[in-house]
């Protein structure tokens, strides 16, 4: 855990260092995520799919079109029945993304991201407990709308901890 919050300390760094010539935050909702499509709740049975990720992250412009910069997820869920457990996802991601078509208002993009999933459990009746899971967030189709010369829309679809179809906004700095 340490060495993957100094690695992403670094990365930021680095990305910091290198004079983009853009920033933008994001934030956006996603569904079904990785966490419902694999096993990232350490074998439990019976555990409710998870209402979707919310998702924040810095983006850097490195070039013309190559954006990249760290992003975090929440998502959490329960198990069935009575006693109810529950389960909390956080999510930490390296992105990167490409704009491969642009005009005026619209841009196309894919967007990779790789990372850790930590999960936090708490057993009805029992001590809580974590554990770390590769992440990762592939999403070859991505779309932004601007709206105004700061904000835009956006929407992608791929698949990953942030969610099978994401949609949010992009605020630029």
């Amino acid at each position: 855990m340490k060495k993957l919050l100094l690695a992403l300390a670094f990365i930021t760094a680095c990305i910091a260092g290198a004079n983009a010539q853009r920033t933008e935050i994001t934030l956006g909702y996603g569904g079904f995520t990785q966490m419902d499509a694999t096993d990232c709740r350490d074998g439990w049975r019976g555990v409710n799919n998870a209402w979707g990720a919310i998702t924040a992250g810095v983006n850097y412009r490195l070039t013309d079109k190559l954006w990249v910069g760290p992003s975090y997820s929440f998502s959490s869920t329960g198990t069935k029945g009575h006693p109810r457990s529950s389960i909390a996802y956080h999510v930490l991601l390296a992105n990167g993304r490409y704009d491969y078509f642009r005009n005026g208002i619209f841009t196309l993009y894919g967007h990779l991201g790789v990372g850790v999933i930590m999960t936090y459990l708490q057993p009805w009746g029992a001590d809580s407990y974590n554990c770390s899971y590769f992440g990762v967030q592939v999403s070859p189709i991505g779309a932004i709308a601007r709206v105004s010369r700061h904000v835009s829309l956006y929407g992608e679809v791929g698949y990953g901890a942030q969610g099978m179809l994401q949609v949010g906004v992009r605020v630029a700095l």
